[in-house]
């Protein structure tokens, strides 16, 4: 039962991954209401999203290449430190910081506390309304080659809420994004590139810790682990195409109301004991 378990909550990965909707939020939701009715863990929602950020490197991979060869080329002087790609490049490692720093520091709180349903639901609907707000309000005029120093460290700790279940890794950016100013599609871009550091790294430790210390990984084998991730880049890929193609001619509203239902319903639920928090 286990292994369809996997594939479910794979599914579950790659569909909410990207959209502002917050997959560790969705993830940790429908592990109460499948068999094993638990939480499936901090570190088997950070090993599979691997999955999914190796669709973004996939699909953005020009894009990264490019960023990661100018980058570099700056380094040595051999292009100029202005050029928007090597800019980019410095503005993604300063913008991976504050995630990096905050989620080493709130590590124990990360995999407990902060998994409460009553702390997602909330999330859910503030930060729900907060996208509404930035999507209604922000000019929506500046593009991703006119990101600032400032504005890439903001993002940063914008992605960095995301921490907290609930949030969402790309709804907190692209709400940081639109309220800054910036395009959807800027906003969407960036939120997707700079989350390749944080992803792979948080990832990747949690991998590593999974191996060294078994038992920690929470109730999914390494086999069950590596088919939700499989599952999870697949419909990964497919859904960025779907959603960069959506926001250049749609609002976010759809997933704001669509958030704040499932944090409604979340309440109801934790309220009268359908499901434990």
């Amino acid at each position: 039962m286990t292994w369809i378990e996997a594939i479910i909550l794979g599914l579950v990965q790659g569909l909410t991954e990207f959209l502002p909707i917050s997959s560790s939020a969705h993830i940790r939701i429908v592990g109460e209401f499948l068999p094993s009715a638990s939480d499936p863990g901090a570190a088997f929602t950070a090993i599979t999203q691997l999955g999914t950020e190796l669709a973004v490197l996939i699909y953005f991979w020009k894009d990264i290449v490019r960023i990661i060869g100018r980058w570099s080329g700056s380094l040595t002087g051999r292009v100029p430190r202005s050029d928007p790609d090597a800019r980019m490049g410095w503005l993604i490692i300063l913008g991976s910081l504050p995630i990096a720093i905050l989620g080493l520091l709130l590590e124990s709180w990360i995999d407990t506390e902060f998994r409460s349903l009553w702390i997602t639901a909330t999330m859910l609907i503030v930060f729900g309304v907060l996208l509404a707000l930035a999507d209604r309000l922000g000019r929506q005029s500046t593009p991703i080659e006119r990101l600032t120093v400032k504005d890439g460290i903001l993002f940063g700790f914008a992605q960095a809420l995301a921490l907290i279940p609930g949030v969402s890794r790309s709804g907190g950016t692209i709400t940081a994004g639109l309220a800054m100013g910036y395009t959807r599609e800027a906003a969407t871009r960036y939120a997707f590139l700079l989350a390749v550091p944080a992803v792979f790294a948080s990832g990747l430790y949690k991998l590593f810790s999974a191996l060294t210390e078994p038992g920690q990984s929470g109730p999914y084998g390494g086999g069950e682990t590596l088919v939700a991730t499989v599952i999870a880049f697949v419909v990964g890929y497919s859904v960025i195409a779907w959603l960069m193609k959506f926001i250049s001619t749609n609002s976010y509203m759809p997933f704001v109301w669509y958030r704040v239902a499932l944090g409604l319903a979340l309440y109801a639920m934790l309220g009268t004991g359908l499901i434990s928090a």
